[in-house]
């Protein structure tokens, strides 16, 4: 199942967010979203999801206009994780578990024994079947954090969207989660703070800067170091092992001590 944003332009309190942003996600394809705070991420992935509509152009799915089709339809083929998504009600890890099955019950379609078996292997897939039963308000941020991701993958989407998905997580739980939603049967798309985590998991990376896509590619060919300087004003070193991948090491840029900069100024003032 493919996913598409033609053209798609969104502005909110008078500012242009995304600016004729145009991508395609094939089937089974793993795509990273990178880019500094303020890029447009968020944005484009709540325009993928259709929950926004866009100012122009038109995300397609499987070809379809997505803003005709009903919640309930998108909801069984397309799940999206944000990044803040809490809730005040006293529920139980496996109950909020079980809200991703909701697109599918109806009056002709109650809860089964199918359904059960579908939230428990979503649950034993994010390592939480031991803490099923805990109150919600009693879980750590990342905890809460991978009961999102046991919700989506419960929900059995075709397609899987993720808002930052690591954000709370420890570095094993960082690389564990990634690695579980990389080998699902699933299209992927994933907003990324950490490039290297892009490097090592996305087939392909799209870049976002001011709201424009700048690059769009496999790893090895977007993540340069000119442009990982351009887009992130960061210096880094990016070295490929044998298998390919990227592993970029970033170097601070440290501030000009003060006898470099009157010693400068004074080189400026001669040669004025």
């Amino acid at each position: 199942m493919t996913l598409s944003a033609r053209n798609v332009w969104w502005s909110a309190g008078g500012m242009e967010i995304l600016r004729n942003v145009s991508l395609t996600v094939e089937a089974g394809e793993f795509l990273g979203i990178v880019g500094p705070n303020g890029s447009g991420k968020t944005s484009l992935m709540s325009l993928l999801a259709g929950i926004r509509k866009p100012k122009s152009g038109e995300v397609l799915l499987e070809g379809a206009p997505i803003g005709a089709l009903c919640r309930r339809v998108i909801a069984q083929r397309l799940a999206l994780v944000e990044q803040q998504a809490e809730t005040g009600e006293r529920i139980t890890a496996r109950q909020a578990v079980e809200l991703g099955r909701t697109p599918y019950l109806g009056p002709l379609s109650p809860w089964s024994s199918q359904d059960c078996h579908i939230v428990d292997a979503a649950l034993e897939n994010v390592d939480m079947a031991h803490l099923a039963g805990r109150l919600w308000h009693t879980l750590s941020g990342g905890e809460r954090q991978r009961l999102h991701i046991a919700r989506a993958l419960a929900q059995e989407p075709k397609i899987l969207l993720l808002d930052e998905p690591t954000n709370h997580l420890d570095i094993g739980h960082q690389i564990s989660l990634l690695d579980l939603v990389q080998r699902q049967d699933l299209t992927v798309v994933a907003a990324l703070h950490d490039l290297n985590h892009a490097a090592m998991f996305c087939d392909r990376i799209a870049v976002m800067q001011g709201g424009r896509l700048v690059a769009l590619g496999p790893p090895q060919e977007v993540l340069t170091e000119d442009r990982v300087r351009d887009v992130f004003a960061v210096d880094v070193e990016i070295e490929q092992d044998c298998d390919g991948v990227c592993h970029i090491r970033f170097r601070a840029r440290r501030p000009q001590a003060r006898s470099d900069v009157v010693r400068s100024a004074r080189r400026a003032a001669v040669g004025a």
